[in-house]
Parts: C-alpha cells; sequence; structure tokens
C-alpha cells in the first residue's frame, strides 16, 4: 500500500465551462409577471395620504383645530384619552357643516376653502389641501357631529357606515377620532408612549394658542383638565395697543410669565412685511431651541430663513452656544408665500427670501438695541401701587424697548471737549449756568479713557471747562427746560484732589424734582475692574472694560455701516477655485447681492469660480474660503451674514485693543461718563462676546443679604 495519497484530478478548462453550464437552468431568470396599470382604490388613497398627514394623535389634533379656528370657533376643546391614541375629540363653537354637507366634508379633496388656483395661490385660511378628514377617517373610527346656527338640531355622521342621524349639540362642530391606526396596525407600532404622544398633542395645541389670544383652549386628559388658556382679546372691541397686550397675556400663561419678563416687544415693518411679538434678552437664552416659534399670516412654520435671520439678530448678544427665545408673527400679502410646500403645512416657501430675511433680522435687532438701563429708569420713576404705602423699594418692571428720550444722543464727531469737561456737573449747585441748556457730552469726553493714565486716587485734577456739559441737563427731554444749576469750579480748585470737591449732586429735573439717571452714578472703583454706582434702585455693577469695549466696538461699526455698500479692494491676481454646479448658479444668480458685500464673484469657467475683489476690511483674509462660505449661507437662505461676522470679528478685536484696560484707576469724571455713554450706546447690556456689562442690585436683594427687616 502507497503511503502517498492520490493526486487530485484537475479539472480541465471544458470540463469547468460544462459544469457550471449545467448548474444553471437552461433559460435566464424568469421576469416577473407584468401587472396592469389601473386606479386604486379609494380607501388605500385615502392610506396613502394618511401617511402623509397623519404621523402621530398630534398631527390630527392639528388638523382639527385648524378647521375649528377657518370655522370661526372662539373656545375650542381636546379631550384625549391613552395620548391620543384611543381618542381625539375636539369640539368648537364655530359655524358648523349643514347636514347635506357632512357626507361630502368626508371625501377626498373636498374643502370650502378654496375653489379656484387663484385661492390655492392667496390662501388665507389654516387649511386649505381637503384631505385631512379623508385621511383621518381611513385610518380610525371617526364621528362628525356638527349644527349650523340656522338648523334645527345638531346631526352625526359615522364615517365607518355612513349612517346619518339626528343629535343634540349646540352651534359649532364636534369631531371624534376613535382607536388611531387601528386599521394599519404597522403604524401603531411606531408611536411612543402615551405620555409622549400627550406632551406632542398639548405642544400642537400650544402653537395654535399663542397665535390667537382671542380664542380660548382646554385640553383634557383621562377626564383631567391638562391645560386651560383663556381668551385675552375680544376683536372689534379693541385696539392695535389692546391687541399687543392681550398677545403678552397669552404668551405669558402659554410660556410662563419669565418670557415676558425677559422678553422686549418687536414691532416693526419694511415694505410688505410686517414683524411683531417679542425676543427674548440674551441673559433669558436656553442650552435648547425649544421656546423658539415663528409665525407667517397666523401660521406655525418651521423655516430656515426665519431662524437663520433671528439667529442673525443674536449674533454679537450671546455667549457661547445659547438658544434665543422668541416668538415672532410675520404677516406678509398671501401672495407672496407659497404655503402649499408640505402636506403638513409647516414649511412654507417665500418669493423673495431676502426680504423677509432682513425684515427679521431687522426687527430682532432693533428691539434688542435699546439699552435696558431705559427701563431701569422708567420703572424708578413710576410708582408701585403694591408698594406705595409701605415706603417699600421699587419692584423690577417687565424690561421693554422704549425710546427713552431722557438721555441725549451723544455725538461721536464733535471735538474740543475733555473727560476734565464733565467736573462742571458735579460742582455745587446755586451758582448760574453758563449757557441756557446744558448740552449732553460728547463722545470725545472719554478721551481719558485711551489717554496714558495720570495720577491715580486722590491725586488727579480737573480743569475749568468754558462751557460745562452735562449728561443729565438734557434727561427730561423737553425743549424750554430749567437747565441743571452747575458752577465751573474756581482756579483753585482745578490742583485740588477729586476726593476734596463737594458732594456729588443728582440732575435736576423740570419740576425741581431730582432726576435719577438710569445706571446712577459712580461711587467707587472696584480692583480697577468693577464700577460701583449707586441709582433710584440700589447698586449697579459694571465691568468696566466689558461696557467700554461695547461703546467701540458699537462706534466702529457705526462708521463701517455709513455707507450703502461695503467698500470693496479687488485682487491683484483673481483667486480661482474648483466650484460645484450649485455654487456657480448661486454666484450667479446672486451677483447683484455679492457686489453689495464687497464681493466679486465671476465665473471662470463651467466648473471654475474666479474671486475678484474682496471686502477692504477683510483684505487680509482668504477669498477663497470666504467666497465658499458666502455662497453656501446663500444658497441655503438666500441670505448671508458672513460677511458681516467676517467684519465684526475684526472690529471686535480693535475695539477690544482699544478699550480701557483692567486696573486702570478712573476718576469720578471718567466713570461717570463711561455710565452716560453706556446709557445711550445700542447693545451696551452685553459685550462683543455676549457677556453682561452690569448688574443691578436692589435694596431689597441688598436687604436680604444683611437680614434687614426680620
Amino acid at each position: 500500500m502507497s503511503l502517498h495519497s492520490p493526486r487530485p484530478k484537475i479539472p480541465r478548462v471544458n470540463d469547468t465551462t460544462s459544469s457550471l453550464a449545467a448548474a444553471q437552468p437552461a433559460s435566464g431568470p424568469t421576469p416577473p409577471a407584468r401587472r396592469p396599470i389601473r386606479d386604486l382604490p379609494d380607501e388605500l388613497i385615502s392610506q396613502i395620504a394618511a401617511g402623509e398627514v397623519v404621523e402621530r394623535p398630534a398631527s390630527v389634533v392639528r388638523e382639527l383645530v385648524d378647521n375649528a379656528l377657518d370655522a370661526g370657533a372662539t373656545q375650542i376643546t381636546v379631550r384625549l384619552s391613552a395620548g391620543g391614541v384611543r381618542l381625539i375629540t375636539v369640539e368648537d363653537d364655530g359655524g358648523g357643516i349643514p347636514q347635506e354637507e357632512l357626507p361630502v366634508a368626508l371625501r377626498r379633496h373636498a374643502t370650502s376653502k378654496i375653489t379656484n388656483l387663484n385661492d390655492l395661490e392667496t390662501v388665507a385660511t389654516m387649511g386649505f389641501r381637503g384631505e385631512a378628514l379623508a385621511a383621518i377617517a381611513s385610518v380610525s373610527e371617526m364621528a362628525l357631529l356638527s349644527r349650523p346656527a340656522a338648523q334645527a338640531s345638531a346631526f352625526l355622521l359615522d364615517a365607518r357606515s355612513g349612517e346619518l342621524r339626528p343629535a343634540a349639540r349646540s352651534t359649532g362642530t364636534t369631531v371624534e377620532v376613535k382607536e388611531l391606526f387601528f386599521s394599519t396596525p404597522a403604524r401603531r407600532k411606531f408611536l411612543k408612549t402615551d405620555a409622549t404622544e400627550l406632551a406632542h398633542c398639548i405642544e400642537s395645541v400650544r402653537r395654535h394658542a399663542l397665535a390667537r389670544p382671542d380664542v380660548g383652549f382646554a385640553i383634557w386628559h383621562e377626564g383631567k383638565l391638562v391645560e386651560q388658556w383663556r381668551a385675552t382679546f375680544v376683536p372689534g372691541q379693541s385696539d392695535v395697543q389692546d391687541s399687543h397686550d392681550a398677545l403678552a397675556r397669552r404668551l405669558s400663561d402659554v410660556l410662563g410669565e419669565d418670557f415676558v419678563t425677559q422678553s422686549v416687544a418687536v414691532q416693526h415693518r419694511v415694505g410688505p412685511v410686517t414683524v411683531t411679538g417679542r425676543a427674548g434678552l440674551p441673559d433669558a437664552a436656553r442650552s435648547r431651541p425649544d421656546h423658539q416659534y415663528c409665525y407667517v399670516n397666523g401660521r406655525f412654520v418651521r423655516d430656515k430663513v426665519l431662524t437663520h435671520a433671528a439667529r442673525s439678530a443674536y449674533e454679537d448678544v450671546l455667549h457661547g452656544h445659547k438658544q434665543p427665545i422668541y416668538a415672532l408673527y410675520v404677516e406678509i400679502d398671501p401672495a407672496r408665500v407659497d404655503v402649499n410646500v408640505h402636506p403638513t403645512k409647516i414649511e412654507v416657501r417665500f418669493r423673495d427670501s431676502r426680504e423677509v430675511h432682513q425684515a427679521v433680522r431687522h426687527a430682532v435687532e432693533n428691539a434688542l438695541a435699546a439699552p435696558r438701563a431705559a427701563a431701569l429708569a422708567a420703572a424708578a420713576a413710576a410708582p408701585n401701587p403694591s408698594t406705595a404705602g409701605d415706603g417699600e423699594h421699587f419692584k423690577p418692571q417687565t424690561p421693554q424697548a422704549p425710546v427713552w428720550n431722557a438721555q441725549a444722543a451723544i455725538k461721536f464727531e464733535e471735538r474740543g471737549h475733555r473727560v476734565e469737561d464733565l467736573a462742571a456737573l458735579w460742582a455745587p449747585r446755586g451758582a448760574p449756568s453758563a449757557s441756557p441748556m446744558a448740552e449732553p457730552a460728547s463722545g470725545a469726553a472719554l478721551g481719558g479713557l485711551w489717554a496714558p493714565s495720570a495720577q491715580a486716587g486722590a491725586n488727579a485734577t480737573v480743569t475749568a471747562p468754558t462751557t460745562p456739559n452735562a449728561p443729565g441737563a438734557s434727561t427730561t427731554g423737553w425743549d424750554s427746560a430749567q437747565p441743571a444749576e452747575v458752577a465751573a469750579p474756581s482756579a483753585a480748585s482745578t490742583t485740588a484732589p477729586l476726593a476734596s470737591n463737594p458732594a456729588t449732586a443728582w440732575p435736576v429735573g423740570r419740576d425741581g424734582q431730582e432726576t435719577a439717571w438710569p445706571l446712577g452714578k459712580a461711587v467707587a472703583q472696584l480692583h480697577g475692574v468693577y464700577i460701583l454706582a449707586e441709582n433710584a434702585q440700589g447698586m449697579v455693577v459694571v465691568d468696566m472694560h466689558a461696557a467700554h469695549e461695547r461703546i467701540v466696538y458699537e462706534r466702529l461699526k457705526a462708521q463701517v455701516d455709513s455707507g450703502a455698500r461695503i467698500a470693496s479692494q479687488p485682487l491683484l491676481i483673481p483667486a480661482t477655485f474648483a466650484a460645484t454646479p450649485q455654487e456657480v448658479a448661486t454666484a450667479e444668480e446672486s451677483a447683484e447681492v455679492l457686489a453689495t458685500l464687497g464681493l466679486e464673484v465671476v465665473p471662470f469657467s463651467p466648473k471654475t469660480l474666479a474671486v475678484r475683489a474682496v471686502p477692504t476690511t477683510l483684505a487680509q483674509g482668504d477669498p477663497v474660503e470666504l467666497a465658499r462660505s458666502v455662497l453656501a449661507e446663500l444658497a441655503a437662505h438666500d441670505a448671508t451674514t458672513v460677511v458681516q461676522r467676517a467684519r465684526n470679528e475684526i472690529l471686535g478685536t480693535m475695539a477690544c485693543h482699544g478699550a480701557v484696560r483692567a486696573n486702570r484707576k478712573l476718576t469720578i469724571d471718567e466713570m461717570n461718563a463711561l455710565l452716560r455713554q453706556m446709557e445711550t450706546t445700542d447693545r451696551s447690556d452685553q459685550c462683543n462676546h455676549g457677556r453682561p456689562t452690569w448688574r443691578q442690585l436692589s435694596m431689597k436683594e441688598l436687604d436680604a443679604l444683611f437680614l434687614r427687616g426680620r
């Protein structure tokens, strides 16, 4: 017997080919049997539509509440069971549906809200697609009960059987939806817990409630009242101001009092776009964007143009990655917006996205620009009924953004006055004024903050001015006013230390009473970093570097923005880069916008773009990276703030280096000049990086620290 195994047989090529051919069937793969093209059943069509319209119980609630609002309801009640899975009932007191139209209401694409193409292009109602009721009825057990005012009794329609019978009900409509997705159990498996679905339903009603303060809403779950928001506005019986107040009350009821307390009113109109609502203060920013509501013609939408515009308005006032809070209402001609973009009607498309973007952005920016110190002064001046009798200190009022005329704007272009010129403001009262009306201090009054530091502390000296410039002399905002009584110090006092000067006096108003400055009068400097000031409400602590940085920053921005177009600088050698088809198309479509931004980006070839000019302030940067960022943002939002952000970053760096530094000893006059500048500078409540520049400590808070009155 051989010790070696037999050698395996190696198949020949012909053998391999024949074996493979034997393994395969004689013919190729069998083609599938051809199915004829035919119409889908009506029920299947409705179920397909339900897959787009009815995502979860909250979708049903939204559609039914939309119909109730279109019917003119003033009170809407939503009753739920098992988070809306077992039962959804929406009751309203609207116009109702006549008996003969009840079966028609459940047909696909049946609606009373549009009749032709013109109605579709100018939709002014919440619903218009005419497929919601049919889609809901196809995946649930639905009943429709309605009675118009002219009808003797109500009628109940069973969507399954089609049975129509009389029933008892007052004027209005009730839609009952049971066992959602019972006919499509696969969809039911994707639903979350009852608590999660209930939260989505409440959020859906909340969005409607924020837009309609004239309608009352109530939500019941398992027989218990979960939420209730009463109507705060009666149409036709109130003016515009009452409507704004009613909206503020509704926002307070729905989102909490803190939302209104920590926000400012928004009121802006440009062209065909009107923006109203409230924008949250930078200090009230949250870690999540759960308090951001945007409405277009009363409809809640999620639109990237509006979100980007609102975020752009908060760029240099928010610190870190915080999310602002706001409730913005955009009113625009219905012909200039397309609401038929998504089956859920939560997305829109604007005819001119840029005009809407700019309107929203400027509306929020203008609302946030007013210094909050003005509201502080208004709260101090207005007597509080709750504290008038017991001598308690003023309670902080709701911050608003009114145009405060107490402090005149400071003209930075004026020259010739020094910081020391403000010494006349603090001279003793009783001497005649050198001018019939004291002028506000010019921007040059802060020149000493940039100058080399003089002798600190008690060795600081003042110089007698030729014309007193008193920031507080104009605090009342009237023309023929009694001037503040100031006197120029004597020649001997020009060399005396500041500590020997008389006590600082408050400015005198028209009625002879002392007029409080919003940020008060400076009393001391703490560790060369903070300014301590006294005002009518208590104590103010100011970060002098952060405050001065914002003042310089806003001055630089005003100078750069003085021109309509951003100055551009041509490149000696155009910078070319490989571009995508979208970038090329955006560059061609947005040539005018790019020119406004100081950029010149032209096609060099079908797949190449060339940057020929860049903004002057960004000449040292990377032109290709700048062009790519601008084109990407233009493609996404039809508007861009890339150039502005880059420019502001440079200006912010310049302002940081030009602002007064820590450990710089300031005189009382310099500190007061800085405070007066803060009261008239836009966005002076935050530094360039979004950090607060000042804090208020009321007397009540100070008393609590020391347990006074206990």
